[in-house]
């Protein structure tokens, strides 16, 4: 496997690509020299290249689908699949306590790591090649540039939030700088800084719109550096604890998702499901989006494969391979009260009944029931039938990221399973929402009130095509809006995580968010005391403080570096 420093300064073998209708369906050409890749007629192909690198992994080295990491990391769902020992490296992680710095063969973590460094790279690549032409040359050069600072932010932005120290890795260093480039360069803080300085860089030089679909624009910079000010403003010690949120991050997160939501260009989908079909990719909730496609004209069309595990694995259309299956808690969470609110404190006493419960609509989006239409398709019950392992795992299965095996955007490839769906890096709702997580944090729970209602009244309304074959509900659906009656911080607080976990259930938000908070620990080890009684497959299972928040340094990096790389304590 390659290395880190092999992999940042893997460029001179980057791969070209020509043009299309859509920018990112291109058929690959082969390899450019190094004066070559410096010309103006290849310039585009570089930005192309950098797109095309944060979607460029596979379902063992994961960076667009974090389901992995955030989903069964979290109180979200299971690893799925046939057993324990089926995929084990899940397992691990799944466990916490089993989690190694070098897994198996390195697979997904220290994987996930060299492909963002890959992708990193292509970013470098095409920054210092574009700086060295004209305006005159090339007249997009301020727009691509801001680009490639864009898709460079991002994917150092994954790499922190999934590794915390990290080395950062810009233009500007030699390839013997790369190699004495250590992951503890500066403080927590510093590095934020770091990512924000592209995020800002993009904002400043990209214009409000773009002619082709999927190229980042001003308001993507916008949001995303409102993502990563939010992060920075839960400031952490070297344990991982949260000791102090940072109001003038949080007064900046207020500006920037401002700036998003004034400008008029984006809204909520009128149907949750809209989010979830591929026929809606790039609408109006959409903000940044890894770009996906098929018969664009390649062999296998560029498809993501990296959910390709999390069919329903008895179902005979699919065959493969019941892999991310939401939990017992998950299910339980969309239960609602008589009013329509959560049940924040008894949510999870009981295994929710949907025959006679009554939910939040959001639940037959998400989760997989039987006897409920499966992705919309109201002929198509889902059937316990499908589940691979229940005796495991349980009966329910994931939907979010799946499509039907008759949509034109699903192709199945031996057992395995690829879909043109774009992966939504940040939607609108995420912004309604973070901007809300700052007001409440700022002492102005009252001006999230709004912010969060709206996600909710589109949930209420989001009823049309989750109906049976006979038009009624497959669920009791009550959802409420929440008044001013009791909206105090912290209730508006503990209403703003639960609707984050509701609304982004099983995209995989979940375990990011509670270490953002402070409150992965309590969390978890909660949701395990309870959920050992219900699968023994956790019984050793334990979250520990300090430690597992992050994933290790890979292990090999280490090596490599000669222990330049400082592990994340306790591996």
């Amino acid at each position: 496997m390659k290395t880190i420093f092999r992999t940042i300064l893997f460029a001179s073998g980057i791969a070209l690509v020509s043009s299309c209708n859509n920018f990112l369906e291109y058929q690959p050409k082969g390899t450019l020299s190094s004066d070559q890749v410096t010309s103006a007629s290849n310039a585009e192909a570089l930005v192309t290249a950098a797109y095309a690198g944060i979607g460029n992994a596979d379902m063992i080295g994961p960076i667009a689908s974090m389901w992995v990491y955030g989903s069964v990391r979290s109180d979200d769902a299971y690893k799925g699949g046939g057993g324990v020992a089926d995929l084990q490296d899940i397992n691990f992680y799944e466990q916490y306590n089993l989690t190694q710095a070098q897994q198996g063969g390195g697979f997904y973590h220290p994987l996930t790591w060299e492909n963002y460094y890959k992708a990193i790279s292509r970013a470098n690549v095409g920054i210092r090649s574009l700086t060295n032409l004209s305006d005159t040359d090339f007249p997009s050069k301020k727009t691509r540039l801001a680009e490639l600072r864009f898709l460079r932010g991002h994917s150092h932005f994954m790499l922190k939030m999934l590794f915390k120290n990290i080395p950062y890795v810009d233009e500007t260093l030699s390839n013997d700088q790369i190699l004495a480039t250590s992951n503890r360069q500066g403080t927590n803080d510093a590095l934020w800084d770091k990512i924000a300085t592209d995020f800002q860089y993009a904002l400043d030089n990209l214009p409000v719109s773009q002619s082709q679909p999927g190229r980042a624009n001003q308001y993507a910079a916008a949001a995303y550096l409102a993502k990563t000010r939010l992060y920075q403003a839960y400031e952490q010690n070297d344990k991982h604890q949260v000791t102090n949120i940072n109001r003038t991050r949080l007064q900046q997160v207020v500006e920037l998702t401002q700036k998003v939501i004034s400008s008029g260009k984006y809204d909520l989908h009128s149907d949750f499901a809209q989010n979830f079909l591929p026929e809606f990719d790039n609408g109006i909730e959409s903000v940044f989006a890894i770009q996906f496609s098929i018969n664009d004209g390649t062999t296998l069309g560029r498809l993501n494969t990296e959910n390709g595990l999390n069919y329903p694995h008895g179902a005979p259309q699919y065959g493969c391979c019941g892999f991310h299956q939401p939990s017992q808690n998950l299910a339980n969470a969309f239960g609602t009260d008589a009013n329509g609110l959560p049940k924040f404190d008894s949510f999870n006493a009981t295994e929710i009944d949907f025959k006679t419960a009554t939910v939040d609509p959001r639940v037959d989006h998400s989760i997989g029931i039987d006897g409920h239409p499966y992705k919309y398709n109201a002929s198509l019950p889902y059937s316990n039938s499908w589940v691979r392992d229940p005796g495991v795992y349980g009966y329910f299965q994931s939907m979010k990221e799946q499509q039907l095996a008759t949509s034109q955007f699903f192709k199945k490839q031996g057992p395995f399973i690829g879909v043109a769906k774009n992966v939504d890096v940040i939607r609108y709702a995420d912004v309604l929402l973070w901007q809300a997580e700052a007001y409440i944090e700022l002492g102005q729970p009252e001006l999230a009130r709004p912010l969060i209602n709206k996600i909710r009244t589109r949930a209420a309304a989001s009823t049309g095509r989750t109906k049976k074959a006979d038009g009624s509900d497959p669920s009791k659906y009550l959802i409420k809006t929440y008044d001013a009656s009791g909206w105090t911080q912290s209730y508006a607080r503990r209403a703003l995580q639960w609707e984050r976990r509701l609304e982004f259930a099983l995209e995989s938000p979940r375990f990011f968010d509670l270490v953002r908070w402070g409150i992965a620990a309590e969390t978890l080890n909660n949701y395990l005391a309870k959920e050992k009684t219900r699968h023994s497959f956790l019984s050793g299972a334990s979250f520990t403080a300090g430690r597992d928040e992050y994933l290790p340094i890979p292990q090999r990096e280490i090596n490599f570096t000669k222990g330049l790389y400082i592990q994340n304590p306790g591996y």
